[in-house]
């Protein structure tokens, strides 16, 4: 069993719900502290053993291929400047050892057409996909965690965890049985069902590991919810064929493609940060709430 090497970030979105914030730059870009959401799902993937980091895009992206680039000018100033720990930050952001590919996804026809764009470049090789909104904060990081179970099982893997009933119309919702303790086979997936017709309350999050088979179903698959080659439709159509696994990470996951999850992860980094957990944590002390 070959060993995954390549990830997929769709990041073509739009990010509407951050306008106007993203009208000009990728939601991907958006800071968690001093790192944009994209450098976490990235060294995610990096801890987890990934060489090939496959950068789905779209218009108005160019700020993601910039941020992975070599910063000749900004390098040679902070080296001028004898700044070497600002230096080593700048060159660390991708690994000598990691190659980042870029793939134009010209149509906004959703996270299946996205998955579809990399077919190229992945070929007929597992692989992983990531999606940067999903922020996981989790040790071993959640990629790796899924890794592991692939390598046992040999399957197709999702990362799920329970969600409110009431809120099962944001998520791709999985029906299977308990495997063993956090593992389940899957037996069906629905994309944002209602809750009252939700299989279950464990909903999909943005960390997927996915044979190549699924390229097959995604070539022919209609578009689906909202009108966009849903991901979802692929991969109830893969678990006919193959086994298919959920897994419950271990980890908090923060959901920065909402404000209030954006909010709640700046708070929660900001207070684990080695630099600023202290004098922050005073800070949010001080603060009078009731104003």
């Amino acid at each position: 069993m070959k060993k995954i090497t390549k990830a997929v970030f769709p990041v073509a979105g739009f990010g509407s719900r951050f306008l106007p914030a993203t009208k000009a730059s990728p939601k991907e870009m958006l800071p968690i502290v001093d790192k944009p959401l994209i450098q976490y799902a990235t060294e995610e993937a990096i801890a987890a053993g990934i060489t090939d980091l496959i950068f789905v895009t779209g218009r108005s992206k160019r700020a993601i291929e910039d941020h992975f680039d070599k910063a000749y000018e900004l390098e040679n100033q902070l080296e001028l400047r004898g700044k070497t720990e600002l230096l080593k930050m700048a060159r660390s952001v991708v690994p000598e050892n990691v190659s980042c590919i870029y793939i134009r996804q010209q149509e906004a026809l959703g996270l299946g057409h996205a998955v579809l764009c990399a077919r190229p470049v992945i070929g007929n090789e597992a692989f992983a996909v990531i999606l940067a909104d999903d922020l996981i904060r989790a040790e071993p990081p959640a990629l790796k965690q899924m890794m592991d179970v692939y390598d046992h099982y040999n399957s197709s893997v999702l990362a799920v965890q329970e969600v409110p009933r009431n809120q099962t119309n944001q998520y791709g919702v999985v029906k299977g049985r308990v495997w063993e303790k956090g593992i389940h086979k899957l037996e069906g997936i629905v994309e944002k069902p209602r809750p009252e017709e939700a299989p279950s309350t464990l909903g999909v999050v943005g960390r997927y590991i996915l044979t190549p088979r699924i390229f097959d179903h995604l070539q022919v698959i209609q578009a689906g919810s909202g009108g966009e080659i849903q991901l979802t439709d692929a991969i109830a159509r893969l678990l006919l064929k193959e086994q298919v696994l959920a897994y419950e990470f271990q980890g908090k996951r923060f959901d920065c493609g909402s404000k209030m999850g954006y909010l709640e992860a700046t708070v929660e980094y900001a207070l684990k940060h080695p630099e600023l957990s202290a004098d922050f944590r005073s800070y949010l002390q001080k603060l009078d709430l009731a104003e």
